[in-house]
């Protein structure tokens, strides 16, 4: 259904948001009911169309345009290759930057070039916050994400003010670079649990345990999260279509953990691991389905796949 169309007040920042995408939609829908004037670019133009449509929000031909006509530019990209082309390319939003202007980046993306793209935005007089998100597509939904911030304190407050219609909690985690990690570090136990839910899964079945009552014998025991309450039933019921989030996403992000991991001399065996089975199914072109394909390891023969 449609959102109703927003009365925008001169108080608000305009907000220009970049990525368009299965958390850039949901997110920029709840900042345009928010009331705020908000300007889309999305490479598939149709996606941004579609917001437009329901929210009364514009569509712009380029980020340099965007970035010309908002206070706030906020970017949900795919990854961190993405986010400098985005950033740094010579229409980017930072060549293109006023002075004074705010960056929020909710990307999940590399804590050293978040670093790097930080400095590149300072010399420019724009300042930057990483704010990745934990919550799915559900959470973006229903504004009940966690954000986890990273910038200076006076940045990350008034970014506060512009993410408050999204999330259900907000925590600034340090300078500049320390949201990325600490998503990374949220992705690396999301992705190890992943792993873990698989083996289990595959044990209870050859165990003669009908797997999709496991939720429901294990609610509230310290083995109950959200990742097990998600992913049981999709592996006991082999349902991997029409995925809430990608297996390809998740090892994007249990990579950079490990990467991160290796800058910091910090051993990340788990996380290898994890993204080694995860790779496994990318080899068999199931980097779009849901993470619960990872159960396919053990129980499925892939040639019936």
């Amino acid at each position: 259904m449609p959102l109703p169309r927003s009365t925008t007040s001169s108080a608000l920042p305009r907000l220009g948001f970049i990525g368009i995408g299965l958390m850039g939609d949901p997110l920029s829908r709840r900042l345009a009911e928010a009331g705020h004037p908000l300007t889309l670019y999305n490479r598939t133009r149709a996606k941004a169309e579609a917001v437009a449509a329901d929210t009364g929000a514009r569509v712009a031909d380029s980020v340099a345009e965007l970035t010309a006509e908002v206070d706030v530019i906020l970017s949900c990209v795919a990854n961190t290759e993405v986010l400098r082309e985005v950033m740094l390319g010579s229409d980017g939003v930072i060549a293109r930057a006023r002075p004074g202007q705010r960056i929020i980046d909710m990307t999940s993306a590399d804590p050293a070039a978040t670093r790097e793209l930080a400095q590149a935005a300072s010399e420019a007089g724009v300042s930057w916050v990483d704010a990745p998100v934990s919550g799915g597509v559900a959470g973006a939904e229903a504004g009940s994400l966690a954000i986890m911030c990273g910038g200076d304190a006076a940045d990350v407050e008034a970014a506060r003010e512009v993410l408050a219609p999204l999330a259900s909690r907000i925590t600034h985690m340090g300078p500049v670079g320390s949201g990325q990690v600490t998503k990374l570090c949220n992705q690396l136990l999301v992705g190890c649990t992943t792993a873990a839910i698989a083996e289990m899964v595959a044990l209870a079945e050859a165990s003669g345990v009908d797997a999709s009552r496991l939720p429901d014998a294990l609610a509230g025991g310290f083995a109950d999260s959200t990742p097990f309450r998600m992913l049981t039933p999709r592996m006991a019921s082999r349902d991997f279509e029409a995925p809430s989030w990608h297996l390809r996403t998740l090892l994007k992000d249990v990579d950079m953990a490990t990467a991160q991991g290796h800058r910091q001399s910090s051993a990340t065996p788990m996380a290898a691991l994890a993204a080694q089975l995860m790779r496994s199914r990318l080899a068999r072109g199931e980097g779009e389905k849901d993470p619960a394909t990872l159960i396919r390891l053990y129980r499925d023969d892939d040639a019936q796949h």
